[in-house]
């Protein structure tokens, strides 16, 4: 049995939604037959309206509506703090933390060579002048092998420049118990522990877990050396 092409046209664009395959792709396209006109104008309507209104933040790259975006235009944010991140979700998560209250640069993805994006596809340059009026940069890119990659090709970049670095501590989940984290996350939770007081300074992490970092046999990150806490 064949679709009707309109079904199909449909199916085929939802399925170049990120994270949607042709299977969930068929299942919205009948989801949205289902629904009332109405609906369908109204979820029309607000794609159109997002596309005309949203753009990037002229500043971090952050998406807004404005000309810039919230925290860019807060006085109330610490202008010497940078935090860098791969994608606008990002800034989101952090700020429901609560915890961060400086500012942020959003690269709009990552360093993948396998997927032909270099440096000069994402917004590295126009970090540079901002750290004119910055002195701390943290990086806050994900764990993975092109995450890592990032971090490690922004801390060779920005070190001669003075500006000090910082990257996201790695560690276990809150009310995660011990025995269901793997040897990777448990190594870097020790290496990255926390002094409770200044009694004496913090020996080096002995064991195999130092010994794998020395060896760069991590096979998380690829092979890629994290930066230095």
């Amino acid at each position: 049995m064949k679709y009707p092409p309109s079904l199909v046209a449909l199916i085929r664009e939802l399925s170049r939604l990120p994270g949607i395959g042709p299977k969930s792709a068929q299942r919205l396209a009948f989801h949205l037959f289902e629904q009332p006109r109405e609906d369908i104008e109204r979820l029309s309507g607000a794609l159109l309206d997002a596309k005309r209104d949203l753009h990037t933040c002229p500043v971090c790259f952050n998406i807004t509506d404005a000309d810039r975006c919230d925290v860019c235009s807060d006085p109330s944010r610490d202008q010497a703090m940078i935090c860098v991140v791969e994608e606008p979700g990002d800034v989101i998560a952090i700020e429901r933390s609560g915890e961060f209250q400086g500012l942020y640069h959003v690269l709009h993805g990552v360093i993948s060579p396998m997927n032909g994006v270099g440096p000069d596809r994402l917004y590295i340059k126009a970090l540079l002048p901002r750290l004119n009026t910055a002195t701390e940069v943290i990086l806050a890119t994900g764990t993975t092998v092109e995450g890592e990659a990032t971090a490690l090709y922004l801390q060779r970049l920005l070190e001669p420049l003075g500006v000090n670095l910082s990257r996201i501590a790695y560690g276990l989940p809150v009310g995660g118990a011990l025995e269901y984290a793997d040897e990777v996350t448990l190594g870097r939770a020790l290496s990255g522990r926390q002094q409770l007081n200044s009694a004496r300074p913090v020996p080096p992490v002995p064991g195999k877990v130092r010994q794998s970092q020395e060896r760069g046999d991590d096979d998380d990150n690829g092979g890629v050396t994290v930066p230095a806490q």
